[in-house]
């Protein structure tokens, strides 16, 4: 991990190299941040959850940087400090926000998602011992695993880890599969179970009563919301997270009465649809099934003796890219093209007239998928191969014929007219044109342009830094204003 100091030397260094610049007079490829859309992304969330009452961890696997993690926390000194991290780096790096962050008061917390893994026992342990009691959560889905947990409580001068029980919740990527027995009312339900997942909390309430570590709660990822397609739909994949982790939760109640508990559930398109206009205090519940529902369920579980502490995460709503815009996880006045905080900046390097669908150009870009992932957009159309199935879309932008390019609108996936990445290889991105041939926007030899990309978390992987600026500054909207170097590794 590299020393506070160097960081801060290298950020300075460019600074200086960039800020001042404008996006005509940087290197391309580069990756570059919006600070308006960010800050407006991190707010509503922010405010959504404060609404509500519900805790919030934000995950910065997205971006990797210490700017955007404090947008994401944000500055009320009240609330706690809970950050989600995919790699070990990303923990070792944060240690000294969350210190800063102490110092003023706040509580701190970082939950390492990964299902903890042996090689893992040694840097936990060191974050440990810096940010003292209470400050690390690993995530577990095997018993096994509990002997890692142990090693790291036992380690000089850490203390005993919080523990998540991650469960499968359809995704199938980690997790352990619910038992049949949580939704059962039987007398047999109560008994002893040979299921993984019942196995798994005796495992860890018998390793909590030898202080080897604390069950703090249950954690659901719904990443099959990804392929939600209508507006809201994503509403009731957050209604069945929280229905599942409550299932699990009075499993292990059954188990130690009255065990304080937090059910924490999303992803961005389950956690950003509580900002639904009629999810607040006064908002008006009864035409809506789905908001009623989970309104009803945040009331009726975090009250009373059976009180558990409702928590949501998410990460890549700050930046947004095209995976979002497809889900419509939010109706077009709270989610559009516009919102996405994230491109690629690129140049045109070639032109072959006539090379395309009904004679149209093609144009070669100089970022492939080093520099904007290769993670499709789940194709959910009626008919296979009818919606957008590109690899980022050419952002309306400039003051030439490309400003007016389509961007996507109510309709994509579906709809998805204009320049967008048809094809990419590792260097190399193709632009193609979709829709009648005498609507093509020309192209020119040297032109530069911005691509949103489908998912910004994997189009970030590629850079060492964020060039950011700010829409909000007129007449200099493409005025670099900081820079924001990025952790590498794991």
């Amino acid at each position: 991990m590299a020393s506070q100091t160097s960081d801060a030397a290298l950020k300075e260094q460019l600074k200086s190299r960039f800020v001042g610049k404008t996006l005509d007079q940087v290197p391309t490829p580069s990756v570059i941040l919006d600070l308006a859309k960010l800050e407006t992304n991190c707010n509503g969330m922010l405010e959504a959850t404060e609404k509500l009452g519900l805790l919030w961890r934000a995950h910065i696997k997205t971006h990797k940087t210490t700017e955007l993690t404090r947008l994401q926390v944000g500055n009320d000194k009240a609330t706690p400090v809970n950050i989600v991290v995919s790699t070990i780096i990303e923990a070792e790096n944060i240690v000294p926000l969350l210190k800063e962050y102490q110092l003023n008061g706040r509580q701190v917390n970082v939950l390492f998602s990964f299902p903890l893994f042996p090689s893992a026992l040694p840097r936990l342990a060191d974050i440990s011992a810096q940010l003292g009691p209470g400050s690390i959560s690993l995530m577990i889905d095997h018993p096994s695993q509990l002997v890692s947990a142990s090693a790291i409580a036992q380690s000089p001068g850490a203390h005993p880890p919080l523990l998540f029980i991650k469960i499968d919740g359809g995704y199938h990527r980690a997790g352990v599969v619910p038992s049949p027995n949580f939704t059962s009312n039987s007398p047999e339900a109560t008994q002893q179970s040979t299921h993984p997942s019942e196995i798994l909390i005796d495992a860890i309430l018998s390793a909590e009563k030898q202080n080897s570590c604390i069950l703090h709660g249950v954690y659901i990822h719904a990443g099959h919301s990804y392929g939600t397609r209508t507006d809201w739909a994503a509403l009731g994949y957050l209604t069945e997270e929280f229905q599942i982790c409550l299932d699990f939760a009075e499993a292990i109640r059954k188990r130690s009465p009255g065990h304080e508990l937090v059910l924490s559930v999303g992803a961005t398109p389950t956690a950003t649809t509580i900002q639904h206009p009629s999810l607040d205090a006064s908002g008006d519940v009864s035409e809506d099934g789905s908001v009623k529902k989970l309104k009803e369920f945040i009331t009726t579980w975090t009250a009373g003796e059976k009180g558990y502490n409702l928590e949501v995460h998410a990460g890549v709503y700050a930046t947004l890219d095209l995976q979002q815009l497809s889900t419509h996880a939010r109706d077009s006045s709270l989610l559009k093209a516009d919102d996405i905080a994230i491109s690629v900046l690129a140049e045109v390097a070639s032109l072959y007239p006539s090379r395309g669908q009904n004679s149209t150009t093609e144009a070669l870009i100089n970022a492939g998928c080093l520099a904007l992932g290769r993670e499709p957009v789940a194709d959910k159309g009626n008919i296979l191969g009818v919606d957008y199935s590109g690899w980022g879309f050419v952002m309306p932008w400039g003051a030439g014929k490309l400003s007016s390019n389509p961007a996507p609108g109510p309709d994509f996936p579906r709809v998805h007219p204009g320049w967008q990445v048809g094809r990419i290889s590792q260097e190399h991105g193709i632009l193609v044109w979709h829709g009648p041939a005498q609507d093509e926007i020309p192209l020119e030899y040297g032109q530069r342009v911005r691509v949103w990309p489908n998912h910004s978390c994997i189009a970030g992987a590629g850079f060492d830094w964020y060039l950011i600026v700010d829409s909000r500054n007129k007449g200099r909207e493409d005025e670099v204003v900081n820079v924001w170097p990025r952790w590498r590794g794991w």
